[in-house]
């Protein structure tokens, strides 16, 4: 592939991640920073229930990050692939493990819906019941997706190390990944393994979000550096 191909997948990249970060902002802070109570159940049906347009975009959002890493993944595998193919593909099934757990886990939010839809077989449930049983699957979607970060903590950190060894980037950019790797990590394994953990902590949200902005406005902006390797 020539430079001139790579350069476009570059800026390719670039939209995506961008893409990625702002569909991401939305459907995992402001939808459920407007729906979902903690420790609420009946408060949060109630909130989907009235609010199902906004629930549904939050789906929707999710599907377009989830078609947009997958590509995204690929032409991260094209560009790095000549560094070092074996992490290369590491990198590339790392995140696309990640997608597919998180492509599994949009179906605890479906059955939110379908808890909420009505339908006749449900009358089985009394409100209460049907209302800890959408919190139930709301939480197992946090789980989920947690889980799915973990896979995402193995892609950084081997991005991280291929963005090092390039020469095509600043190095800084991979102590960035190497950074956000370690985030990622913590959060997930707590998230999993220490009961009432809450995510997205300050000092572990800053490196993640440094990282996953400060690479894709590299590609945008600078490209690729195909004529020097440290």
């Amino acid at each position: 592939m020539n430079g001139k191909s790579i350069q476009i997948m570059a800026k390719i990249a670039a939209g995506l991640y961008l893409l990625i970060t702002v569909l991401a902002i939305y459907t995992h802070f402001y939808v459920p920073g407007e729906l979902i109570v903690a420790g609420d159940a009946t408060l949060t049906a109630t909130n989907i229930a009235a609010n199902q347009g906004l629930f549904r975009g939050g789906i929707f959002s999710e599907l377009i990050i989830l078609l947009s890493e997958v590509i995204l993944t690929l032409i991260l595998y094209v560009i790095f692939k000549p560094v070092n193919r074996t992490l290369s593909l590491i990198s590339a099934v790392s995140r696309l493990a990640m997608t597919t757990i998180h492509g599994f886990n949009v179906l605890n939010n479906i059955f939110v819906l379908v808890l909420l839809s009505g339908v006749g077989y449900l009358s089985v449930f009394d409100p209460d019941e049907l209302n800890a049983l959408v919190m139930f699957f709301l939480d197992g979607y946090t789980y989920g997706f947690g889980l799915g970060i973990v896979f995402l903590g193995l892609h950084a950190i081997v991005l991280g190390y291929l963005i090092y060894v390039s020469g095509y980037f600043p190095k800084v950019l991979g102590v960035l990944f190497g950074l956000a790797a370690l985030g990622y990590f913590i959060d997930s394994f707590s998230l999993l393994l220490i009961p009432n953990y809450v995510p997205g902590q300050v000092f572990i949200a800053v490196p993640i979000a440094l990282a996953e902005i400060a690479f894709p406005l590299w590609l945008l902006i600078k490209g690729v550096n195909l004529e020097h390797k440290d």
